[in-house]
């Protein structure tokens, strides 16, 4: 589905993704982990077009969009939501729906179904006249994911969408991406939260400084010494 080769983004002297290369299985969900700082969301900027690549190509379903414009890359059906919520605060949760529905649909009223059936999937349509700015952060997040599905994508990229939330939160919010993926949408998912990751990811890709430093099955890579030194800690295992 998605295929990043040798990509790397200098700016000025500073190197903050460098010679990455991995991919991601059409049907799957792929964890991106690794320390603050190791070049997650600079790569998702990349992946997005929010970026232009310096060196490196990315493919989506086998189409170059390297450095592409990020409306261009939203219509071949690859979005994705921010670490911080950004929604519209001034126009209703409904109307931040509409926004992304719009991607797909040029008359308002087809554009409001669609936004009004993925508020109702994702249990938040009693707030849909409410102002983001009013909500609670779990209300927040789900209403980012819902924008972006209201886009119709073929694959989703997240960035620490359970970030701030308590346990309860965090569960009924990986519930509802395990459904978003039933549904047939392939997902990359930054996260730091490890149980999150082991029961979401069918792989793991680790940076660490910009690179590569490990990329496999989850139950593996925590086992791996360099992952452990830089990101999990030295009692990982002794806790796990």
């Amino acid at each position: 589905m998605l295929s990043i080769k040798n990509v790397t983004k200098n700016f000025g002297g500073l190197t903050a993704v460098s010679d990455v290369s991995f991919d991601v299985p059409e049907n799957s969900i792929v964890g991106l982990i690794g320390p603050n700082g190791s070049g997650k969301t600079t790569l998702f900027n990349l992946i997005s077009g929010v970026y232009p690549v310096t060196a490196g190509a990315i493919h989506f379903r086998g189409k170059d969009i390297t450095s592409q414009k990020s409306f261009k890359i939203a219509d071949y059906g690859l979005v994705r939501t921010f670490q911080v919520a950004k929604p519209f605060d001034n126009i209703s949760s409904l109307d931040n729906v509409v926004v992304g529905a719009f991607q797909r649909y040029s008359k308002r009223r087809d554009a409001e179904r669609k936004a009004l059936e993925i508020m109702e999937r994702l249990d938040i349509a009693a707030h849909k006249d409410a102002l983001p700015k009013n909500l609670p952060l779990a209300i927040k997040k789900r209403l980012e994911i819902a924008r972006i599905l209201a886009t119709e994508p073929k694959m989703i990229l997240l960035d620490e969408v359970m970030g701030g939330l308590n346990p309860q939160e965090t569960e009924h919010l990986m519930a509802m991406v395990k459904k978003i993926h039933a549904s047939g949408i392939t997902i990359l998912i930054i996260e730091h939260k490890m149980k999150c990751i082991m029961e979401l990811s069918h792989n793991v890709v680790i940076l660490n400084n910009g690179r590569v430093i490990a990329h496999g099955a989850p139950e593996d890579v925590v086992k791996n010494p360099e992952v452990i030194k830089a990101y999990l800690g030295e009692d990982y295992n002794v806790k796990n």
